[in-house]
């Protein structure tokens, strides 16, 4: 790195945390710091959405991913990401914020009891601070393999930017991070496309990349072409259909975008429905090209003479940028890689100290405080979370790949909360079925985690812990419970779970919000149609252009 790429990286992102602080004044209540008051327009909560669902992991990780196994992980970015952001954006979070509720838990307690709030809200800090330590791992690599500091270096410049992301965060609340992480997407849009085309180039495109791997293949009979297509990947064990994979992804990008805080947060901070809907469907579509780009950097790396010896297929992000980016251009890669560190550290932040503040903090040890003394709680939480991180360091080190870390843990209990959610919106099962659900799926969840990464066991096949197979036996097993429960007790009156309130400041700050606006003015055009069209895209990047 020169003086130049370092004064690069400084001002970019130096002038954004800059933003971030300034954005943050003002912000006292409580509707300000943890839902923007309902203020935000679609295009800001879409960049939000899109830097939070890109964050240096992805860049990172899936540039790993796909040197070892291929671009069928651009299945959860096309085909789970419109799912699931369709899921969020026009069934699970309107249905939230109607009945005023500033987290999913809450809404969890009102459809199921207060034990299922308690429980998710715990979940929800498990899930998003163990993809903070995939994201601090990620930032180490580039830091040691691209900009080649020394390890202790890295570890400090990884704790200045968290602390940086958590000071703008608490004290500007979503408002500071949705403008901030709007800035911060556009640096990354930049950064990968600069990356991308240089490697392109180098490889001839996809066409000269085709004929190499090809020909490759012919030569080792290693079938490294399989690798550019997404239905010929057939698991870990090459026994999975690579429909089942697909269908695998899907769970996982629809668990992402309506289970995750970090999303419906922003989605919850729209200044109307129709807001809330292109918001999503914007984010999706700025996501997909970005990821395309990550997931072939991978496999065009396999078309490239002289590519350096790796310790893990994660090093090889910040090896290519290294290998083929000059002064300057270097330095813009990096800023990138800096903008979704902390686009992502301040977005994950602010949710987990919002679920903490209300779902734990407010409803088990004090209920009925001042608003100042929970914005106060929130921004202390926010500190506390994002060092959460990382304690999952160790676990991620043992990986492969940081996304095999990812895809291991989802169906632990991310997809029997995902079920639990379409379920409550969706059906009228039982009120009793939310817990017995959860706990069958999260039992079964757990039981073929051990098998899968901690001990083998012995009496339970393959094909019932695999971790791919794994993701639709835990919708089964969280959902056939939640039907017998609702065949004893009978179906829910809904009606009467809408009458659930509340109390002490928990119940005042949903009086405290602004009313839920179905537009923010005369438009109304266009998002249903738009969502038509996103989601065939994804299918047809999925299921066409890369299958």
């Amino acid at each position: 790195m020169t003086t130049l790429d370092w004064l690069l990286v400084l001002l970019i992102n130096g002038s954004i945390i800059a933003y971030g602080l300034y954005r943050a004044r003002g912000t006292h209540s409580s509707s300000e710091w943890f839902l923007a008051s309902r203020s935000l327009p679609w295009w800001a909560i879409g960049l939000s959405m899109f830097a939070t669902n890109v964050d240096n992991a992805d860049l990172v990780g899936i540039t790993g991913m796909t040197f070892n196994e291929g671009i069928h992980v651009i299945s959860v970015y096309a085909l789970g990401s419109a799912v699931g952001g369709i899921l969020a954006a026009y069934f699970i979070v309107p249905e939230i914020s109607r009945q005023g509720f500033y987290t999913n838990a809450e809404y969890l307690e009102s459809r199921y009891g207060p034990s299922m709030r308690i429980i998710s809200a715990l979940i929800q800090i498990q899930y998003r601070t163990s993809m903070l330590g995939m994201m601090i791992w990620s930032t180490y690599l580039v830091l040691t393999r691209l900009v080649e500091i020394s390890p202790a270096s890295a570890w400090g410049l990884i704790l200045v930017l968290v602390v940086l992301a958590g000071i703008y965060t608490a004290w500007g609340g979503l408002q500071s991070v949705v403008w901030t992480d709007s800035a911060q997407g556009i640096v990354m849009i930049v950064a990968s496309c600069i990356i991308f085309n240089v490697v392109w180039n180098a490889v001839d495109g996809w066409n000269g990349l085709e004929e190499t791997l090809v020909a490759k293949s012919a030569e080792t009979g290693t079938q490294e072409d399989d690798l550019m297509h997404i239905g010929r990947y057939r698991g870990d064990n090459n026994i999975i259909s690579p429909l089942l994979i697909v269908f695998g992804w899907t769970i996982v990008g629809s668990g992402y975008w309506t289970v995750n805080h970090t999303q419906t947060m922003r989605l919850m901070g729209a200044r109307s429905l129709w807001d809330m809907k292109l918001a999503a469907l914007f984010g999706v579509s700025l996501s997909l090209p970005v990821m395309i780009i990550s997931s072939c950097l991978g496999v065009m790396a396999h078309g490239i003479e002289g590519l350096p010896d790796m310790q893990t297929a994660d090093e090889l992000y910040p090896i290519l940028a290294n290998m083929f980016l000059g002064p300057g251009w270097k330095g813009l890669v990096v800023a990138g890689v800096v903008a979704a560190v902390v686009s992502t550290f301040d977005s994950m932040g602010s949710a987990l100290s919002a679920i903490f503040t209300r779902d734990v903090y407010a409803r088990l040890i004090a209920s009925d405080r001042s608003d100042e003394h929970y914005v106060l709680v929130g921004r202390l939480a926010t500190a506390g979370v994002l060092l959460i991180g990382f304690v999952y360091l160790p676990f991620i080190w043992r990986q492969e790949h940081m996304m095999k870390a990812f895809t291991t843990l989802i169906p632990v209990f991310v997809t029997p909360l995902f079920t639990i959610y379409l379920a409550g919106i969706f059906t009228r099962v039982h009120r009793r079925s939310g817990l017995v659900g959860l706990l069958v799926g999260g039992c079964y969840g757990v039981t073929a985690l051990i098998d899968r990464q901690f001990y083998d066991l012995v009496f339970l096949p393959d094909w019932f812990t695999e971790r791919w197979i794994a993701l639709s036996w835990s919708i089964g097993f969280t959902l056939i419970p939640m039907i017998l429960i609702t065949l004893v007790y009978g179906r829910e009156d809904l009606e009467a779970d809408d009458q659930w309130q509340e109390s002490g400041w928990l119940q005042r700050s949903r009086e405290a919000l602004p009313e839920f606006r179905e537009k923010h003015d005369a438009r109304g055009w266009g998002v249903n149609l738009a969502a038509i069209v996103v989601l065939l895209v994804c299918a047809w990047v999925t299921l066409g252009l890369f299958w």
